[in-house]
């Protein structure tokens, strides 16, 4: 007797697990996660290995984390509303919005026409080429968006190989080459190159879209078969171990292309030009080409993911403007940003990054904690409320006032941009113990 439909499974195959890892992949790796790497290389020289496990550690450890955090609470409306169902719906539009239409779709046809650029002809009008190239971009990814639940197979299948075959051959390329002599490491990676490792990786910022690609990542799970909740949740964190060590072996790859060129390189200040550098050596003018390819593919691959999780987010919370509707403002949106307004969105949207970023990281870091948390619920608003004030007063003042000092700049680590850290302990204390106190029996 069968005890389900022939088209549900318990789980995916490793083919289907596979691709949609590779997509997740995709999803998370832009222009940024290609630029920081090879300047590490290049910056650490002979102390790269304890700068890449540091940058590890936070650039792939915590939006892995942010994945499985976010599938073991549902959604990340699940995870927020243990702090409060307001601040809930807050929190979430603020990261969709942060990640989405205000900062990273417009800058993926930015960055990805900055590295096409010097492919031009020289009398080609550079703003003319932008807003063709812009518009033309904004166009393909919406239309490769307008199926949220088949991006598996676009991103897991076509373009997310593509893409790691590209950056495989570059780095290729450098492992099996003649490196330069290995040289000391420079500034900042010259003291403690671990801990700036670790700097490096936070800058990422990743960890904010870990929260909001669980969303279509498990949407096209269970256009796979995988229905029941416990299964997809599982799925979902498996995808996401696929993911953090496709990063973890693709950022180690870019970081040797910049230890083998330390020496020639030195005082390099853009990782893009290391890759080019690289790409060049090895491959004459046609390196130039597959490093625009590259960040393309890059570019592209992320636009077509945060489309599709904005869109099917905001459909979801207000169901009368259907996704493609969202997903074509959110692409014309960027479009013109792309164009026209892109320094101010950047200073609008990065102190919102950067203000978010911590609240991000104590709510994972207590959704993976989340049994000894909820026995103890008044620990949530604690942690994250002082959290929050602490990032948002020091974002607010570095946006606003940068030359005026606050007492949060004695915090520890407040030099380095972690000081809401000790705060956040001190609140956790707090926490703990006013729930102890509200559990004692009154009278």
């Amino acid at each position: 007797m069968k005890t389900g439909s022939a088209c549900e499974r318990a789980g995916l195959d490793r083919r289907q697990l596979l691709s949609v890892g590779v997509a997740l992949f995709s999803m998370f790796f832009g222009a940024g996660n290609l630029i920081l790497p090879p300047l590490l290389g290049v910056q650490a020289g002979a102390d790269t290995l304890p700068a890449i496990i540091g940058f590890f550690v936070t650039g792939v450890g915590l939006p892995v984390l942010g994945i499985v955090a976010v599938a073991l609470s549902g959604t990340l409306r699940g995870l927020a509303d243990r702090v409060h169902p307001v601040f809930s719906r807050i929190l979430v539009a603020a990261v969709y919005l942060a990640i989405g239409p205000c900062l990273a779709i417009p800058r993926t046809s930015s960055t990805a026409f900055e590295m096409l650029s010097p492919l031009l002809p020289a009398d080609v009008s550079i703003d003319v080429a932008r807003l063709v190239f812009s518009v033309v971009f904004f166009v393909v990814a919406y239309v490769l968006a307008m199926h949220p639940g088949r991006i598996t197979r676009l991103l897991g299948r076509i373009t997310g190989p593509a893409l790691i075959l590209l950056i495989a051959a570059v780095v290729g390329s450098a492992l099996f080459s003649a490196g330069e002599p290995l040289c000391a490491a420079q500034p900042p990676y010259n003291e403690n190159a671990a801990v700036q490792g670790f700097l490096t990786g936070y800058q990422t910022m990743d960890l904010l879209a870990s929260l909001t690609f669980g969303l279509v990542i498990a949407t096209n799970i269970r256009t796979m078969g995988v229905t029941e909740s416990r299964g997809v949740t599982r799925e979902v964190c498996r995808a996401g171990v696929i993911a953090g060590a496709l990063m973890m072996l693709i950022y180690g790859g870019l970081a040797v292309v910049g230890v083998r060129l330390c020496s020639s390189l030195a005082g390099a200040t853009n990782g893009a030009a290391v890759l080019t550098a690289s790409a060049t050596l090895h491959f004459g003018v046609a390196g130039t080409v597959v490093v625009a390819a590259i960040f393309l593919l890059a570019c592209l691959n992320v636009c077509i993911g945060l489309i599709s999780c904005c869109g099917t987010y905001f459909s979801q919370e207000a169901p009368r403007v259907p996704y493609r509707a969202w997903a074509a403002g959110f692409a014309l949106f960027s479009c013109a940003v792309s164009n026209v307004g892109l320094d101010a969105i950047l200073a609008f949207s990065v102190p919102l990054l950067g203000a978010l970023y911590p609240v991000a990281i104590v709510m994972v870091i207590m959704g993976m904690l989340r049994r000894a948390c909820d026995a103890l619920p008044q620990v949530w608003p604690w942690v994250v409320g002082v959290t929050a004030v602490v990032s948002v007063a020091t974002n607010l003042r570095d946006a606003v006032f940068p030359a005026a000092a606050l007492p949060l700049d004695a915090l520890p680590f407040a030099s380095v941009g972690l000081g809401w850290v000790v705060p956040a302990v001190v609140a956790a204390v707090v926490g703990v113990a006013h729930a102890r106190l509200a559990a004692r029996p009154r009278g």
